[in-house]
């Protein structure tokens, strides 16, 4: 019970410093950042690489003019292998941002996850944020399974959940999470942890 209240109390803290903006925040980054490399089911070399992989693809985007003023994009990299979710207004911006990591090396495989739209408001933002915390206090809940082997990302309201699960512990996964509250679908994109 003991390790379930400080699995929990991390997260819930990792959520409210990832929140906030400036120095603090990155200090409290780089502090999580340690903790999860730790008791990740990647190698330390996969995380720096994963960690890699999004900051490439941040600056690609932010580059372009285009993109950047015009679209709302999310990076997430999890064992290389890469989401892209957010908002894009037209079909072509949504393949460009692709093609830009596409470019990246050790990307092995991308879901873009991109909706043809406007970008969302800060609001629809904010409880994507509330959606994720929820869900990560739920996965503290799940029998045998850490919050930190499963990644949350959330994008108006679809839960997409990556990690190295089995499919029988990602099934598992999944259904108890979809029973969070505004959620409007989950998304598992885990791999097998026995490749």
């Amino acid at each position: 019970m003991n390790r379930q209240l400080a699995i929990c109390a991390a997260v819930l803290l990792s959520a409210l410093l990832f929140g906030l903006s400036g120095c603090g925040a990155f200090l409290a980054g780089g502090v999580a950042t340690g903790a999860v490399v730790t008791s990740d089911k990647r190698t330390t070399g996969t995380v720096f690489e994963d960690q890699t992989i999004e900051n490439k693809a941040d600056d690609f985007l932010k580059a372009d003019g285009a993109l950047a003023g015009r679209t709302h994009i999310n990076v997430t990299s999890y064992d290389q292998m890469v989401l892209l979710t957010g908002e894009a207004p037209t079909e072509e911006l949504k393949k460009r941002a692709e093609e830009y990591v596409s470019r990246i090396t050790k990307v092995r495989h991308i879901y873009n996850e991109i909706a043809i739209a406007e970008p969302s408001a800060t609001i629809n933002r904010t409880n994507d944020g509330l959606i994720t915390a929820k869900v990560k206090g739920k996965l503290v809940s799940i029998k045998d399974i850490s919050a930190l082997d499963v990644k949350v990302v959330t994008e108006a309201g679809v839960v997409y959940l990556m990690g190295l699960l089995d499919q029988p512990t990602g099934d598992a996964v999944a259904e108890a999470v979809s029973t969070v509250g505004g959620i409007t679908k989950v998304v598992k994109l885990f791999e097998s942890s026995n490749r």
